[in-house]
C-alpha cells in the first residue's frame, strides 16, 4: 500500500480575511473624516492607517463618495443600544449615555462631520438620514411601548426622540466637556416632565 502523503489542511476561506480588512478601511475612514472632515479624506492615508495597501482601498471603493457611506452606515443603532428593563427612566438614562460615548467616538464624529457635508450631496445625504433614522427607529419603539404600558401619555414619538437626542449632539460638537450621567439624568428628567405636565393640562 502506498503511503498517504501529508494531510493538508482545509484552504481557508477568503471571505474572513476580506471581511476584516473592510472593517479596517471602515475605522480608518471614518477615523478620518472625524480628524480632516470628507473633504480632506485621502485613500494613501486610509490606506496607511488601515494598513492595508492602497489598490484593496480603490477596488473596494472605486467611488470616494461609497466610502464615505460606507463608513457612516456601519454607525447604526447598535451604536448605542437601548434596554427595555421596564423602567423608562432609567432606560433613557443609560441610553442617552451610550449615545454621547458613541458620539463622541471617532465614527460619532464623522457622522456630526457628514451632517454638513450631506447638505450638498445627496448620496450622502440618503446615508445620514438613514444611520440617523435606524438609530431613532429603536428609541422610538421604545417609547411607543412606555406609553402603551402606562410609563408616559400619549405624545409623538418621532419627536420625543428628537427632543432628547438633541441636547447630546450639541454637547459632543461643541466639545467643551464631556456629556456624563449626570447631564443624562438631567436632559431625561427635564424633557419626561415636561411630556407628563403637558399631557395633565390637556386632561
Amino acid at each position: 500500500m502506498a503511503e498517504e502523503g501529508p494531510v493538508r489542511e482545509p484552504a481557508r476561506r477568503p471571505g474572513g480575511r476580506t471581511a476584516r480588512v473592510r472593517r479596517r478601511v471602515l475605522e480608518a475612514a471614518a477615523e478620518l473624516i472625524a480628524r480632516d472632515g470628507i473633504g480632506g479624506l485621502r485613500y494613501d492615508q486610509v490606506a496607511e492607517l488601515a494598513e492595508v495597501n492602497k489598490t484593496s482601498v480603490y477596488r473596494n471603493w472605486p467611488d470616494r463618495t461609497r466610502l464615505v457611506a460606507d463608513a457612516l452606515a456601519t454607525f447604526g443603532a447598535d451604536a448605542a443600544p437601548l434596554h427595555d428593563t421596564g423602567d423608562i427612566d432609567a432606560d433613557l438614562v443609560d441610553y442617552l449615555e451610550a449615545l454621547a460615548a458613541a458620539t463622541a467616538s471617532a465614527r460619532g464624529r464623522a457622522m456630526l462631520a457628514a451632517v454638513t457635508s450631506a447638505r450638498e450631496d445627496p448620496e450622502l445625504r440618503a446615508v445620514v438620514d438613514e444611520v440617523y433614522d435606524r438609530r431613532l427607529a429603536t428609541l422610538r419603539e421604545r417609547l411607543r411601548t412606555a406609553v402603551e404600558r402606562g410609563e408616559l401619555p400619549a405624545t409623538d414619538h418621532s419627536f420625543l426622540g428628537e427632543l432628547l437626542t438633541g441636547p447630546v449632539q450639541l454637547f459632543v460638537s461643541r466639545g467643551s466637556r464631556p456629556f456624563t450621567r449626570a447631564d443624562a439624568h438631567q436632559v431625561s428628567a427635564i424633557v419626561l416632565a415636561g411630556v407628563r405636565a403637558t399631557a395633565v393640562k390637556h386632561l
